[in-house]
Parts: C-alpha cells; structure tokens; sequence
C-alpha cells in the first residue's frame, strides 16, 4: 500500500501511547522499554505504545498511563470499542526490550527489559491476539516506525559496541 501524500507523523516519547487511521506512521525509539502495536487489516486503524515499565507498584491514577505494559492495554481496549471491530481481528507486533546495562550483574534494573517483553507477551496470549512479527531481547536500542496505512512496521536495530577489558 503506498503511503499517503499527506500522512501525519508521530513521535512517541516514553509513556506515550498513540492510536489513528490510515494517514498516520508512528515512530520511537526504544531501549529496554517495549513497543506494542496493534493493527486491524480492514478498518486500516491501528496504535503504538512505549512502555517504561511491565506494571505500575501501585495504581494510584483514575486514569490508564501508557507507561506501563498492563495499563497500555487498557488504552488499546478502550480504542478497539470505539472503532467496533472485534479484538481476535486485530494483529500484535512487539518490538524492544533491550539490555541497556550489559555490564551490570543481574538484577532489577538489568532485567527490565525482559520484565517488559514477559509482560506483554503474557497480555498478548491472554487476550488472543495473533502475534505476527516481533524483534526482542538482545542489546542495544532500536528505531520503529508504523505505517498505519499499510500494517508494516520498520526496525532498525542499534547493537551497543562495549569496549573489552585490557
């Protein structure tokens, strides 16, 4: 599908979450944190969000924060009933969850990244969505772009050069 003349493009920063139709690519940058799109083939609508987090420790807010994993598929439920199309014909792709911090022990902050990519993997299979692509894990960040128009998504993957011991 080629890309409409005048498309509109987002950048999402971190806990942002973003949902449009078909004039829209949505683009991140991403290190440990996760991006999850959703894309419905038909309706030619679809969203990106960019979590910091699998889960907040305590939910204090009214309303969901795409900051975090589990409250970032509220804001994707929330879309999905506004456009009428049945959750099981949307498409998941995640992407991110990089190790930032390959040289620190295991650990809390060394591991969130893949606390990230659990998390989302278990929303994934918990609300059968079918999971097409995904790029996860390793080190290093990575650029995604979201052609709503089109359903594809773009990753570039940045691997971290670390310097060895002399």
């Amino acid at each position: 599908m080629p890309k409409p003349a005048d498309y509109m493009e987002i950048f999402l920063q971190p806990g942002e979450f973003f949902f449009a139709d078909a004039s829209t690519r949505i683009r991140t940058l991403l290190g440990s944190c996760v991006a999850l799109t959703l894309w419905h083939p038909k309706l030619r609508v679809g969203g990106m969000c960019h979590c910091l987090l699998p889960q907040r420790a305590r939910r204090t807010e009214a309303e969901p924060s795409g900051q975090y994993v589990d409250e970032a598929i509220e804001l994707f439920k929330q879309e999905i009933v506004r456009h009428k199309a049945p959750l099981k014909e949307y498409q998941a792709k995640l992407f991110g969850g990089g190790n930032m911090f390959p040289r620190i022990k295991k650990g809390a902050s060394s591991e969130v990244g893949a606390r990230n990519v659990e998390r989302s993997l278990e929303w994934i299979d918990k609300l059968g969505l079918p999971l097409v692509a995904r790029h996860v894990g390793d080190i290093g960040h990575r650029n995604v772009m979201f052609d709503i128009w089109s359903g594809d998504v773009w990753v570039k993957h940045q691997p971290m050069v670390t310097k060895k011991a002399a």
